[in-house]
């Protein structure tokens, strides 16, 4: 690096935003995060020892992927090189593929390769790194929001150390602020700023376990303050809720916590938990979920976990579709609300699933069985000549509008898909069933 490059790269550090500014460089600089980085785990040993081996890590934005990543590069021997997976190409690995390569066979030393959002990678361009991780070329250190056992190619998972990043802590995220306020050589010491404790408190619980989004509120209190008549710039907890307005909603529509959102949402609804099931519901909303992706789940439990237990929670579920088509939002939050009660508060039964999973089970193992001919369609020319619908016993021609008839196919005549519980409308079903004998 020549001096005008150093002096380029200073300026750009100077010009950087707080979080990136303040970006620990050392293990005991790094907040949080105690489940890896406690001096007896693992990760702790190996970066202190410098024995990296190939590793992804996985989390969500600002707990600090990038910055564990940037440790092992002030810490390592190794040289340290980086890409981002939302620009580089295939070009760009190659580059540094080929790099590593001299650096390995000229000085013998390693090249760890830094990808952030890794999963951005297409199966090809993850697929051309294997071969040069396998051989140790590069050590592969790659951060991902998404769960990398969905996103990131196979064979690298089976040849790294998958470790999860946590949300972090409001007291860690107070620790930062604090250090951020304070720090006059990477902070915003300089500008004489001092923080009270109650807008400490509101921002890094606001933050929602995102450091990032802490640090950037506290940056912009400093930057848009008037300083006090002593020239000392106070952040108090107006300043502060001016600068961070809404509570950050955790919610990828493509990732992990959509899906364990709508997980929630749905095994709280068939756990009866009415209070839970509208609190999820209320998050999925807040983060912007398509009101007829949550519906579609409704309607689904409706049929799947209550199912003749109540039949109406179905109907309560379509009507609640039709409205939001109508409607839409914000008012649509109402009669989501309402389907999502009615069906966590009704009783419930699984066995409609279950008769047609079984159902099918039997369908794919005995194939298309004869249908009893007198069960068969008669209305076209010739039917009676092959004796279909002859012998046909009319329900409504008997007395209770029932008569005792084989209608499964001789081959299954005996077998019964669907039990009835005893759980709501499902024992009026079951005393019925009683009594015409078919339980």
């Amino acid at each position: 690096m020549d001096l005008f490059e150093y002096m380029e790269q200073k300026n750009k550090e100077k010009e950087s935003p707080l979080a990136a500014r303040i970006r620990p460089e050392t293990l005991e600089e790094v907040v949080g995060q105690e489940h890896i980085l406690a001096p007896d785990k693992l990760l702790y040993r190996a970066i202190k020892s410098d024995r990296i081996s190939s590793i992804i890590f996985y989390g969500p934005p600002g707990t600090g992927k990038t910055t564990l990543a940037k440790v092992i590069a002030h810490t390592t021997s190794a040289e340290f090189m980086q890409l981002n997976a939302t620009v580089a190409g295939k070009k760009d690995m190659e580059q540094v593929v080929e790099q590593a390569g001299r650096t390995l066979a000229m000085s013998g030393r390693r090249t760890i390769l830094f990808i952030d959002e890794i999963h951005r990678f297409n199966k090809g361009q993850q697929d051309y790194l294997l071969p040069f991780v396998e051989d140790g070329t590069v050590i592969l250190i790659g951060a991902t929001t998404e769960n990398p056992y969905f996103e990131v190619n196979g064979a690298l998972i089976s040849r790294s150390q998958i470790f999860e990043l946590r949300p972090l802590s409001p007291q860690n995220i107070a620790e930062l602020i604090r250090r951020a306020v304070n720090d006059e050589t990477k902070g915003m010491g300089s500008y004489n700023a001092y923080i009270d404790d109650d807008a400490v408190d509101f921002l890094a619980d606001m933050a929602g376990g995102d450091a990032r989004h802490a640090l950037n509120a506290v940056e912009l209190g400093i930057l848009s303050t008037e300083p006090d008549p002593d020239g000392r710039i106070h952040i108090t907890l107006d300043v502060a809720s001016e600068c961070i307005q809404r509570r950050v909603m955790r919610y990828d529509k493509d990732g992990d916590n959509h899906y364990d959102t709508i997980s929630a949402f749905i095994k709280s609804m068939r756990g009866s938990d009415p209070d839970a099931a509208v609190y999820y519901l209320a998050r999925m909303l807040e983060a912007g979920e398509d009101p007829k992706f949550i519906i579609r789940r409704i309607m689904i439990c409706a049929s799947e976990d209550v199912g003749m237990a109540d039949p109406m929670a179905i109907v309560v579920a379509e009507a609640a579709a039709g409205i939001i088509e109508r409607v839409g939002m914000p008012e649509a939050r109402i009669p989501l609300s309402e389907a999502a009660i009615y069906v966590a508060t009704a009783p419930k039964s699984n066995a409609s699933y279950l008769a047609v999973e079984y159902a099918s089970s039997e369908v794919r193992h005995s194939g298309n069985l004869p249908i009893p001919p007198y069960l068969q369609d008669s209305h076209y020319k010739s039917s009676a000549k092959l004796g279909r619908g002859i012998g046909y016993l009319y329900a409504h021609d008997f007395p209770g509008h029932y008569v005792d008839q084989q209608y499964l196919p001789d081959h299954l005549a005996d077998r019964r898909f669907f039990e009835p519980g005893e759980n709501g409308y499902e024992m009026q079903v079951r005393e019925y069933m009683h009594r015409i004998g078919k339980i």
